[in-house]
């Protein structure tokens, strides 16, 4: 994790640059559809600041966090709202949030990570609360051009939340990349919904 952090570090006009300006309103619209108006939103590894803006801008209350200092400057300075500098792994709450957004953000956990943090995304959210997920296709676990990437598929996705018990998949669709000429590249996403139980 230190050496994709150290990327987001030393790349961070580039990266901004490449994605700020994505359109991403399918997906966004179809996240805040099942959300009541003026819900919290937690984005949970904001990047840009790109959806944390948006949700602000249509009447949502949002939080944003992310592990890289600069990104975190970045996207405070975009959003007009304080971006805290956070490790996944520190994540705290207890049913706080009516939404997570984690768009391609936490697939740069291992595997073993990831299912701590999902354990994390579970308690944080409020009783029937959603969470997005986003991960590249595939079955690749590793370093890829400088950052640390776990991709994923269906069925290695489903394997994993077995082991969680609290989360019902709503939605999964795959997708092309929305950034220019990466089009070829595919991506799985996920909408979890948190059992109202108890």
């Amino acid at each position: 994790m230190r050496k994709t952090l150290l990327y987001y570090e030393q790349n961070a006009e580039n990266f901004i640059r490449e994605t700020r300006e994505v359109d991403f309103s399918e997906v966004q619209e179809l996240f805040l559809s099942k959300l009541e108006k003026g819900a919290l939103i937690l984005d949970f590894g904001c990047g840009s600041g790109r959806d944390t803006k948006c949700f602000l801008n249509r009447g949502y209350f949002v939080e944003a966090v992310d592990g890289s200092a600069e990104m975190c400057r970045a996207a405070s300075r975009y959003t007009g709202i304080e971006v805290k500098q956070m490790l996944f792994q520190e994540l705290e709450e207890y049913e706080k949030y009516d939404g997570i957004w984690a768009c391609a953000s936490i697939l740069h956990l291992t595997h073993n990570e990831l299912k701590e943090v999902l354990k994390k995304i579970l308690l944080a959210l409020k009783k029937e609360g959603i969470a997005y997920l986003s991960f590249k296709y595939g079955a690749f676990e590793g370093e890829r051009r400088g950052r640390y990437f776990l991709d994923m598929t269906e069925e290695a996705f489903a394997k994993i939340l077995a082991e969680i018990d609290g989360f019902d998949i709503e939605g999964k669709w795959i997708t092309g990349d929305v950034r220019p000429e990466r089009g070829d590249e595919r991506w799985l996403n996920l909408i979890l919904r948190k059992r109202n139980e108890g």
